[in-house]
């Protein structure tokens, strides 16, 4: 009991110190992302999918410019078939290169939940371990306890002759 205890209040601690950490570390990280405008240049072009039953990727070669005012250009996943001179929305960093969305609160709480879960089951089979170790332990005593208490009561309470006994030998 003081054992699923302690789980739970560690799989608390480690989840509430996983939310923290990562919603710093999101807050840090959108400080160097921003959504900037970028203008097709391109024809758009497809690319396979990341998973065999995934559908392509719409991709067009897209221009835009960073923070310090320079142009940048590259192919970027867009999500309609655009047009050359459309508009389209990305994440860059602060260096105008293309990088992913910040994490949300929905991929912070699937992480903090997965850490404090996995501390609470890591720390509830160490412990359940422990206690099959220490009941098998105890188990292994006692059968032992009982044979050496049976040796002395058995040759008297069955009649039989232990080994090496005579007759006369009480």
């Amino acid at each position: 009991m003081l054992a699923c205890l302690l789980a739970v209040i560690c799989g608390v601690a480690a989840g509430r110190a996983a939310w923290t950490d990562a919603a710093r570390d999101t807050a840090e990280t959108a400080r160097h992302r921003h959504v900037v405008t970028a203008v097709t240049v391109g024809e758009t072009t497809y690319r396979a999918g990341t998973g065999p039953s995934t559908r392509p990727i719409t991709m067009a070669r897209a221009t835009w410019r960073d923070p310090a005012h320079r142009v940048h250009t590259e192919t970027v996943p867009v999500t309609a078939a655009p047009r050359t001179g459309d508009t389209v929305s990305l994440w860059a960093d602060d260096d105008g290169n293309t990088t992913t969305t910040p994490p949300g609160t929905p991929e912070i709480a699937l992480k903090a939940i997965g850490l404090g879960t996995g501390a609470f089951v890591g720390i509830a089979l160490v412990a359940g371990a422990v206690l099959y170790v220490r009941l098998r332990l105890v188990n292994a005593r006692s059968a032992q306890e009982w044979e050496r208490e049976w040796e002395s009561v058995e040759p008297k309470w069955s009649g039989r002759l232990r080994p090496g006994q005579g007759a006369c030998d009480d």
